[in-house]
């Protein structure tokens, strides 16, 4: 998903960049300046915020600020500081151990890559709606999109949720994207159309909270590598306050399981008196 060909490597190739760094993306001069993307940080990048940065590293554009504003939306409507959940209940899980906070995090991050409905699904999502949408335009059917997508992939990203079949947090997320104007895009029509065909055609499968919004990236200008890195952070609110509580409490008394309550069905217990 996120690897790139890296280049026949022979001994003319390395003895090229031996001893020097050729980049692109910027540099640091101690005791002097520091380069972002060809910008000053202190200087022309002293204004800007957080989450513009983080895009500028990623796509080497400066947003607008609608666009940034919608982009924070997405993770603050979709922190939710719940230790049930998933990706949450690893960096809880880790303050109950007594881990660091870093280190829980950062698994907790990490497992976030899940592929039915983590950063690998949102890459998926985003991949069939810009090639669907390209595809329509040369003529190609909606079907013949889907059709092929399940061929590949055995489902359609994005469609389906665990738990509940509706996703509370799509509305305030159009609702913003109307207010900034950004709510008729191409790749999020899309996203709907695809809703109500799967409904239809007697596939039960709303819209989740991960096709909006890689639909939203799609729009905005991200290729579905770059997104999936914008979208790293994006749990992470969500997950700090679930590791404090877990930490704050005695150690190890999250979520503990009885033995009894484990229903163990293989070999029996080994007799060690024979």
């Amino acid at each position: 998903m996120n690897q790139r060909v890296t280049p026949n490597r022979g001994p003319a190739l390395l003895d090229s960049v031996a001893g020097r760094l050729t980049t692109a993306v910027g540099a640091a001069f101690p005791g002097e300046r520091a380069v972002f993307r060809g910008q000053d940080i202190h200087q022309s990048l002293a204004d800007m915020n957080w989450v513009g940065m983080l895009a500028l590293g990623i796509t080497g554009r400066k947003l607008p600020a609608t666009h940034l504003q919608l982009l924070e939306s997405i993770w603050v409507f979709t922190s939710y500081p719940d230790s049930r959940i998933w990706n949450n209940r690893v960096a809880a899980l880790a303050g109950s151990a007594r881990s660091s906070g870093n280190l829980g995090v950062s698994g907790a991050l990490a497992v976030s890559e899940a592929y039915i409905y983590g950063r690998q699904n949102e890459y998926q999502a985003s991949s069939f709606f810009i090639n669907t949408v390209k595809a329509r335009a040369a003529g190609v059917p909606l079907q013949q999109c889907i059709d092929e997508e399940m061929a590949q992939h055995g489902r359609i990203a994005g469609y389906g949720r665990p738990l509940a079949n509706a996703d509370e947090r799509i509305a305030p997320t159009m609702q913003l994207a109307r207010e900034l104007g950004l709510a008729d895009g191409p790749h999020v029509a899309l996203a709907f159309e695809l809703e109500q065909h799967l409904v239809a055609t007697g596939k039960p499968l709303r819209m989740n909270y991960g096709a909006l919004v890689s639909a939203f990236g799609a729009d905005l200008g991200f290729s579905p590598r770059e997104y999936y890195h914008f979208l790293y952070p994006s749990f992470l609110a969500g997950m700090l306050p679930c590791y404090i509580e877990a930490a704050d409490k005695p150690e190890g008394t999250l979520f503990p399981t009885a033995c009894s309550a484990i229903q163990y069905q293989g070999p029996p217990p080994r007799d060690w008196g024979k």
